[in-house]
């Protein structure tokens, strides 16, 4: 059997996971340096080891209300993939991110929608009488914010 670990959080009210192997740590809910001008999902820059590490509120993605503060609510540093490119930390806002599943990815099934807008929303599982829902994390920011979060060439540098 082919089991991979997920860490469980919400948006709203529903829940969603993340699969742990894109996981580099999780942390508590820290203040954010805004960034004037970026997409209203981009929480801010959060400093990690001597690295600016750019913020998204998935809360805030997927249904424009920011993640509630509330004791369960965490910044989770996550690998993000980029094109052509070495993977980079991304952080994202998470509420109640206090939960684990270890269970088989197959497992997951289509949710047999296809949403343009949220592309990251993955296959689905029945799990404890509700759906959880795959998040794609490579697939968490399109391709205006990915430049301004990861610039090919970073503000400041000599071409």
């Amino acid at each position: 059997m082919n089991q991979k670990l997920f860490l469980l959080f919400h948006i709203g009210r529903d829940r969603y996971a993340l699969q742990a192997s894109d996981v580099a740590v999780v942390l508590p809910l820290a203040p954010l340096k805004q960034v004037p001008g970026a997409p209203p999902s981009v929480a801010g820059l959060f400093s990690y080891g001597g690295q600016h590490v750019p913020v998204l509120d998935i809360s805030h993605l997927a249904h424009g209300q920011p993640a509630a503060v509330r004791m369960s609510t965490r910044l989770v540093l996550i690998h993000y993939a980029l094109p052509g490119r070495a993977a980079q930390l991304l952080g994202l806002v998470l509420e109640k991110a206090t939960d684990t599943l270890r269970c088989d990815p197959a497992d997951f099934q289509s949710s047999g929608l296809d949403n343009q807008e949220a592309p990251y929303l993955g296959p689905v599982l029945r799990h404890h009488g509700e759906l959880l829902q795959w998040i794609t994390v490579d697939a968490l920011l399109d391709a205006r914010t990915r430049e301004l979060l990861f610039p090919e060439q970073p503000a400041g540098e000599a071409a």
